[in-house]
């Protein structure tokens, strides 16, 4: 096989990945949406403090840092610290993704806005990054909450 054989079938196998492996942007927007879907139900289950919808929503060497610096390592550690929090710090929680970048098609990494209105009237205003894998579904891999340097 001569050099420009060989350069010739690299290149139209390395030009038939780049077209095959591009996202068509339908998908994204699809998993844009399932994301957040994901942490809307994050944000329900935790709000109702129901522990079973909590799990599913997990993969199971999930983990999470809390604004607090505590570390919540795997799904029954987390579950029972966000249903411990919740109790300890009652209010009316809201999670609004404000963005998403995917690392790769089943990776992705999203961030939102963490508000705590509490009864006395006072807010409690934090950022939660989440880092989400896809299998079937997308499911919560880490947690990260932020309180904003002053």
């Amino acid at each position: 096989m001569t050099l420009f054989k060989v350069v010739k079938n690299v290149g139209v196998i390395l030009l038939l990945t780049f077209f095959y492996s591009q996202s068509t942007g339908q998908e994204s927007a699809l998993d844009i949406t399932d994301i957040k879907s994901t942490i809307a139900a994050y944000a329900d289950a935790r709000e109702v403090s129901n522990p079973d919808e909590l799990r599913k929503l997990f993969t199971e060497d999930a983990d999470q840092l809390v604004s607090s610096g505590e570390w919540r390592n795997g799904i029954e550690e987390m579950v029972a610290g966000m249903l411990r929090s919740s109790k300890n710090n009652p209010g009316d929680r809201s999670l609004l993704v404000e963005s998403v970048r995917f690392i790769r098609e089943d990776v992705a990494v999203a961030n939102a806005r963490y508000e705590i209105k509490r009864e006395d009237g006072s807010e409690r205003k934090m950022w939660s990054t989440f880092v989400l894998l896809k299998d079937d579904t997308w499911k919560i891999s880490a947690i990260r909450n932020m309180l904003p340097a002053k």
